[in-house]
């Protein structure tokens, strides 16, 4: 039993520090010397379904790979579950950042969530900043408490 609460926290951590890296990323990285991949994303009109800024999903996905890959190699050790924890949070960002805010797909368009309101609106926060300097919310599923409260008075309204 002990090994399972040992491998779950693993992925739970791994998952959490994936916030942690997209953030320092998205803000030290993307809006600094790689700019020139990530600002298509803060355009006002869209440049197609594929964006510049999709290379950083590739990016993000390879320690994930290769911590599945080489965790399997080595009989499902430490790796895999980081690994496993790395593509969770993959598939959230994809699923909170592409379909969710950004509509890529015409998907869970309309939510009464506070949670999700406050993702959405900690998002367009960061948006409306279309160059690289002055940004504000960098992070995707870890928000400051100001964005609940804005999405609270707007579904109060």
């Amino acid at each position: 039993m002990e090994t399972v609460i040992a491998k779950i926290l693993m992925v739970v951590i791994a998952f959490s520090g994936m916030e942690t890296v997209a953030w320092f990323t998205h803000k030290y990285i993307m809006h600094k010397f790689l700019w020139s991949l990530h600002k298509d994303h803060h355009k006002k009109e869209s440049s197609g379904f594929f964006e510049h800024n999709d290379f950083f999903f590739l990016i993000f996905a390879l320690p994930g790979i290769a911590g599945l890959f080489w965790g399997v190699i080595y009989h499902f050790n430490f790796l895999f579950w980081c690994g496993l924890g790395i593509s969770l949070y993959g598939m959230a960002y994809f699923l909170v950042h592409d379909v969710f805010i950004h509509q890529r797909f015409k998907i869970f368009r309309n939510t009464d969530n506070s949670y999700l309101r406050a993702i959405r609106r900690a998002h367009k926060m960061h948006h409306k900043h279309l160059g690289k300097e002055d940004g504000e919310s960098f992070g995707m599923l870890f928000i400051p408490f100001k964005y609940f409260r804005s999405s609270k008075t707007k579904s109060a309204s």
